[in-house]
């Protein structure tokens, strides 16, 4: 039994949903997207809300799935998605140039980030950046990109890292001071 799958999908006034055999387009005032439907899972609209539905007990593994897939869609062309970002570290920084990120990270040289298609970047001080956009996976990806071009090291914390992520912090050389001879 799939409890999320059996979950109805409630469509908020002002969005599109189109239902296609392999497809479901959902359309709203965040934007567009367009949802690909597993093998097995259709959808059916009724008095403003969606049911996902699955033909044969066979195709359970996904029937979950697809619903959360296309729930994100509609959540995501009503309110969007965002994730926010903290640049820690002396001299770390980030400047947003047309649609394109600046970011100064210690390195001998500017790396630039080109902002893709659909998502918004906003850089709120120097040490802070939001993402956000209509596409949860999209928005999720760009902010591990960002993440990625310099991960918090474990040692000194320095680094992009996502709000609210716990970072564990390891013991410099401990053996520094003691000397043998």
């Amino acid at each position: 039994m799939s409890r999320i799958g059996r979950k109805p999908i409630p469509v908020p006034a002002g969005v599109k949903v189109q239902l296609a055999p392999t497809a479901v387009d959902v359309q709203g005032p965040k934007g567009k997207l367009h949802v690909p439907l597993p093998r097995g899972i259709r959808f059916e609209q009724k008095d403003g809300v969606l049911s996902a539905i699955r033909d044969a007990e066979e195709f359970r593994a996904v029937h979950g799935l697809a619903r959360a897939l296309v729930a994100n869609a509609v959540k995501g062309v009503t309110e969007g998605f965002k994730k926010d970002l903290d640049i820690v570290g002396v001299g770390y920084r980030a400047e947003l140039k047309g649609k394109t990120v600046v970011f100064a990270l210690g390195y001998s040289h500017p790396v630039n980030f080109p902002v893709p298609e659909g998502i918004q970047v906003a850089v709120e001080k120097q040490t802070h950046l939001s993402v956000s956009g209509a596409d949860r996976a999209q928005v999720g990806q760009v902010a591990a990109n960002i993440r990625g071009l310099r991960p918090p090291d474990p040692y000194k914390q320095k680094g992009i890292r996502l709000v609210g992520e716990r970072l564990k912090k390891k013991a410099g050389k401990a053996g520094a001071a003691k000397t043998s001879g």
